[in-house]
């Protein structure tokens, strides 16, 4: 697609001369995200304020460009790529916090804010915003709410959906609006910020976001399992989460990641089975019976080992084999295909030893860890040739059947994107999908935004 100039030169009046580029160059830097898929886009804007965003959304209307918006593209789903061109609308200058109410909690952000940045802004206020993917440090809090991105805290915390109290977006139509409160409840109507939050830009695109904080515990303790096998490990998660006290985070390493991550990251990772990571955070006058009631419930058959660090630098060594996993995957094949299906806690025994199964029917290598204590986990497949890549594919495909069969679902916090569009059909019913292309056409008729993601 080339752009019309009448486009070109709404573009030019609406975007400074550095805030718009057709270049070449610089439009290959946002034409891929973190799924390694690409599509060179014809235009890049970089909006800073919301009244850009609607009238870059008019113009595409108008002559019936794709909108997509952009983050830091650290999306792992093909989300962000342009495959039908147009213009990306990438957010990385419109990065203020507003505001920070404490006494409301609540912060009020653009959607370039790295939420990172914005973790270290609340610190001195004693909060914190509970979302916390493993890319924190780079993602950004717009493409956090874009896929409802959650991290290890979601156990306790939620996700994006559940800590966000209102947005301000602009639809397909290229209208402004705001919806949601600035108030912990509220009645008032159809729930439109928890609709755009996990649609992925295919409804609206977010300009602000009113986010819900959490004061921040004043102490945490970490734990780590091993098991004898990854069912023993699976079953402890499911007596875990059977009992009273929350853990803040309880992440599931399987025997094959484990051996990868001594591999590369040395002898303090331990071999095992599997392992638990489980963090507990309260006051200090409660934790201690906290740690108990989670130890009690993570021994059982199959336990090999229970540690609970003491201090910062024994909390640190206890996460090791879990930091060194991302590198050591890709050490061993650059086509890591990274999945992120969910089922009910108590069917994670049961998905856990299905993918042992499929990995060997297939001849695949599967690396598993996750989320555990939301039954969401990382199947990683990683196949080092053609062969192996053309075996992968047929492999997850009937992992997606088995966590449907399961009574699960094809993403816990990745998204659908580009890359699972196609088995969107497995996990919703005709009629579902008919309502959500509905609501997709009240919001954006043209189908201008994203178009070719999330929806088959």
């Amino acid at each position: 697609m080339t752009l019309p100039p009448a486009l070109l030169d709404i573009l030019r009046h609406a975007f400074a001369a550095d805030a718009l580029s057709v270049d070449e160059g610089e439009r290959l830097a946002y034409a891929y995200d973190n799924s390694r898929r690409n599509a060179l886009p014809d235009a890049v804007v970089f909006p800073t304020t919301h009244e850009q965003v609607e009238t870059l959304v008019r113009a595409c209307r108008e002559h019936r460009v794709p909108v997509v918006a952009r983050g830091r593209g650290t999306n792992t789903t093909g989300a962000t790529v342009p495959v039908e061109g147009g213009v990306v609308a990438s957010f990385e200058r419109m990065n203020r916090i507003l505001r920070i109410d404490p006494d409301n909690r609540l912060a009020v952000v653009e959607p370039g804010v790295l939420n990172g940045d914005l973790q270290n802004a609340l610190k001195p206020h004693g909060f914190f915003w509970p979302p916390d993917p493993t890319s924190s440090p780079w993602c950004s809090i717009g493409g956090n709410l874009a896929c409802n991105s959650a991290g290890p805290r979601t156990v306790k915390y939620g996700s994006p959906r559940e800590n966000t109290l209102g947005l301000r977006a602009v639809a397909g139509t290229g209208e402004g609006f705001r919806c949601g409160t600035y108030t912990s409840k509220g009645s008032t109507g159809y729930d439109l910020t928890r609709l755009l939050i996990g649609s992925e830009g295919t409804l609206a695109l977010i300009t602000e976001a009113t986010l819900k904080l959490a004061p921040k515990p004043s102490a945490l303790r970490t734990l780590r399992a091993t098991y004898r096998d990854v069912g023993a490990a699976a079953r402890a998660v499911a007596r875990i989460m059977a009992q009273p006290v929350t853990p803040c985070a309880l992440e599931f390493i399987d025997d094959v990641a484990l051996k990868l991550a001594r591999d590369y990251g040395g002898d303090g990772v331990p071999l095992a089975g599997a392992m638990l990571m489980i963090e507990v955070d309260g006051e200090p006058e409660t934790l201690p019976s906290a740690v108990d009631a989670v130890s009690r419930a993570a021994r059982g058959d199959g336990l090999e080992e229970l540690k609970v660090a003491q201090t910062a630098e024994e909390t640190q060594a206890l996460w090791s084999a879990r930091k060194a996993l991302s590198p050591a995957q890709r050490t061993i094949s650059p086509n890591k295909i990274n999945e992120d299906v969910v089922v009910p806690v108590s069917h994670l025994p049961e998905l856990v030893d299905g993918i042992k199964q499929l990995a060997a029917k297939h001849d695949v290598l599967i690396v598993s860890f996750g989320h555990a204590g939301n039954g969401n986990l990382h199947v990683n497949l990683l196949p080092r040739d053609d062969a192996e890549r053309e075996r992968a594919h047929a492999c997850l495909a009937e992992v997606f059947a088995l966590v449907i069969r399961l009574e699960g679902t094809l993403s816990g916090e990745h998204g659908i994107g580009l890359i699972k569009r196609e088995f969107m059909p497995l996990a919703l019913e005709p009629a579902t999908l008919g309502l959500m292309r509905n609501v997709k056409a009240a919001f954006d008729p043209d189908s201008i935004l994203n178009p070719g993601k999330l929806l088959p």
